[in-house]
Order: C-alpha cells, then structure tokens, then sequence
C-alpha cells in the first residue's frame, strides 16, 4: 500500500483523573503482600526463603515509597487542576 496513512497505533491520551485511585490501590496490593510474605517467612524454616521473601519485601518497601510522592504529586495536581 504505498502512500497510505496506516492509524492503527494511535497512543491513547493520558487520563490523570484516577491516578491517584490507582496508586492508591497499587500501595494497598503492596501492603498485603508484603503481610503474606512476613508471615510466610515467620512459618518457614527455609533459610533461601526467608532471604528470598525479604530481599522481596526490601524491594516492596522501597517501591511504597516511591508510590507515596507520586501519590503526593498526583494529589497536588488533582488540587490545582479541579
């Protein structure tokens, strides 16, 4: 098909309405995991496992914090755009 315009990948336009809805989940998901993986590691006498599941909940921590200042940043923007 040559000159022809193809739009099939069109990106989507941004919706920044429900970001914070969404890391506010994401963060809630995060939490219980990071639960289920204590008390996997209070149960198993596996040493690996235990240092597997937190170096996992290390990373999650981390990831909590990041989500937090976005959440924060999302908060201010919904603030000043609404």
């Amino acid at each position: 098909m040559k000159g022809a315009i193809l739009f099939m990948n069109k990106p989507k336009p941004d919706d920044c309405r429900d970001n914070e809805s969404k890391i506010k989940r994401a963060m809630s998901n995060t939490q219980s995991q990071m639960q289920a993986a204590n008390e996997m590691i209070s149960t198993t006498s596996d040493p690996k496992t235990k240092a597997d599941l937190q170096a996992k909940n290390e990373r999650r921590e981390h990831a909590l914090e990041g989500m937090e200042v976005e959440m924060k940043q999302e908060a201010e923007y919904n603030k000043n755009h609404n």
